[in-house]
């Protein structure tokens, strides 16, 4: 056998995200490499796994369908003797599935991976970043062994263990009439535009808020991307609603924008750990689920300032 576990999981990679491009930003792995090692498989196994369409990314071939189902199943069988050994040795070791909700992700997921590396040099975090729908199916397959993300509609099969609590709070341009405001109700933002986070289920939430005042948001815009939407309110183009309260206030443009609170005490987000019901954890989940629940909490969040709160 001329081919290595670590090329075996650059075809999944590759496999699954559909191109080069973002199976290197899924697995922090140059796109060269990447490259290698597929065309290292494809002459060890004599046979051609991808048909490369430069406008289409990736198609996997026949057979590289088939071996796909085998590479998982062989890397799965991989990931059990780092399990296994670690169980008997009572060590941390292996690979860690991590998924984390993209608009949590620019936060928390660097100090959360990069710290539980730190302290338990034998585990390596894979991390993994999608909306909450995505992470709840990956969770259902095997593809991830525990994800970061919100209480948003979670079905029996999961558990959910909260984290942290995060109240929403209304983002406006520093020339927006309600910019000198540090508070503001549902009411009064609903006769602006609203710039929607269209994400499945995180929109439902930021709908619902205003639902259960028995009012109908005007909405603006409707984008899937937290970055495009806080520059977009910078530039005054309508509100936004968020739950992550970033250190800085400063959009990607370096326009600087203004954080009400919202009155009223609407319904917050709770921040927590998934994984599938019933599914026993390996020490080196149970021993990551315990490092998140060192660094967060109500009181603290990696990457991101306290909640604003009512005055006392």
């Amino acid at each position: 056998m001329r081919f290595t576990f670590r090329q075996i999981e650059y075809f999944i990679a590759a496999a699954e995200s559909g191109s080069i491009k973002l199976a290197s930003e899924r697995i922090n792995i140059s796109q060269p490499s990447i490259s290698t090692a597929i065309s290292h498989l494809e002459s060890e196994l004599g046979a051609q796994l991808f048909l490369r369409r430069h406008a289409q990314g990736l198609s996997l071939t026949p057979v590289g369908r088939q071996l796909l189902a085998e590479a998982k199943l062989l890397l799965d069988q991989a990931n059990r003797l780092y399990q296994t050994a670690s169980e008997a040795s009572e060590t941390v070791r292996g690979t860690l599935a991590l998924g984390c909700l993209v608009t949590l992700a620019p936060m928390i997921l660097p100090e959360v991976s990069q710290s539980f590396a730190a302290r338990y040099p034998g585990a390596r975090v894979l991390p993994e970043v999608a909306d909450q729908e995505a992470l709840l199916n990956r969770l259902a397959s095997a593809e991830l062994d525990v994800a970061l993300g919100y209480d948003l509609m979670v079905p029996d099969e999961f558990d959910f263990e909260p984290l942290a609590e995060l109240p929403p709070y209304a983002i406006v341009a520093q020339s927006h009439p309600l910019a000198a405001r540090t508070a503001i109700t549902l009411e009064e933002l609903s006769r602006y535009g609203l710039i929607l986070l269209d994400l499945p289920l995180s929109r439902d939430y930021f709908l619902g808020l205003f639902a259960r005042e028995g009012l109908a948001p005007r909405i603006a815009a409707r984008i899937p991307h937290s970055d495009v939407i806080r520059t977009m309110a910078a530039n005054d183009f309508g509100y936004a609603i968020a739950n992550v309260r970033p250190r800085s206030t400063r959009a990607m443009d370096g326009r600087d924008v203004s954080l009400l609170r919202i009155e009223g005490n609407p319904q917050p987000m709770q921040i927590g750990l998934l994984r599938v019901a019933r599914r026993q954890p390996t020490r080196l989940v149970s021993t990551f689920c315990d490092h998140c629940r060192t660094l967060i909490s109500d009181g603290n969040v990696p990457g991101m300032e306290a909640p604003l709160s009512a005055p006392s």
